[in-house]
């Protein structure tokens, strides 16, 4: 038997049911609205690691190049990797990556767009994961020592909820 507190939290779970069993959540009733979400993330690494990114002497090719794809690919197949997660249609997924030498990392933002009746911020988040993994996968032979790290929303909109902003 739940007690009050732990009955009042999980409502708010919307994946959870009353008996706090996981299901998925139906979201037929609502409207199809244009939905967006952006999250970011960065992949710290050795400086030397980051000038062989940039000046694209990497053996394995182009490595912004495949994460940026790589990121493309892991917002269309979300649902596939997220047990609970909607497969929705994306109408648009863009991947910036950008370099920072002071910081000795490669930011990533995502940015991921929808007509549906739920949301693609899980979409962005993963998109950001997987396209920094690839540039760890790509470059782990040089740096084992690369982390992943700052990874989140920044904004979502559209929905019932509207608008939110980190």
């Amino acid at each position: 038997m739940l007690s009050v507190v732990e009955f009042h939290i999980m409502s708010k779970l919307t994946h959870l049911n009353q008996s706090g069993e996981a299901h998925m959540v139906d979201v037929g009733g609502k409207d199809v609205t244009a939905r967006a979400a952006v999250a970011e993330g960065l992949i710290r690494m050795q400086p030397e690691t980051l000038k062989l990114i940039i000046a694209g002497g990497h053996k394995k090719g182009d490595v912004l190049a495949v994460a940026r794809v790589a990121g493309i690919m892991a917002a269309k197949k979300t649902a596939e990797l997220i047990p609970l997660c909607h497969a929705i249609p994306i109408t648009a997924v863009e991947i910036e990556l950008t370099p920072d030498a002071a910081q000795s990392a490669v930011h990533c933002r995502a940015t991921v767009r929808t007509q549906a009746q739920t949301g693609v911020e899980m979409e962005a988040l993963t998109a950001v994961e997987i396209a920094l993994l690839t540039i760890y996968d790509m470059c782990k032979a040089v740096d084992r020592g690369m982390t992943l790290t700052d990874i989140g929303l920044l904004a979502k909109s559209g929905g019932k909820s509207g608008d939110w902003r980190r």
